[in-house]
């Protein structure tokens, strides 16, 4: 992640959320298949590194629950991600 750019790591970040969301819902359907437990383990464990890659680089993706902040209070100060193009 580190030698991503900030339109790769939110496009890395969407693409890991939209997997661990679909193998969570296979595993609705399949609660005893382990090794589709296992890959979702692993997706969502990718997710939450890539989520704090980005975070600790561009600060929090959402406002409260989800991110830390340093002091001062560290907010977005640039245009929201959904306001970006992030594909330039």
């Amino acid at each position: 992640m580190a030698s991503m750019n900030r339109a790769e790591q939110i496009r890395k970040i969407q693409e890991l959320c939209f997997a661990c969301v679909d193998m969570n819902l296979y595993l609705d359907n399949n609660p005893k298949d382990n090794n589709a437990i296992e890959i979702y383990n692993s997706l969502s464990c990718q997710l939450e590194n890539a989520i704090s890659a980005y975070e600790k680089k561009y600060g929090p993706l959402m406002n409260f629950g989800h991110g830390k902040s340093s002091c001062p209070w560290q907010w977005v100060n640039d245009p929201w991600p959904w306001e970006r193009e992030f594909y330039e």
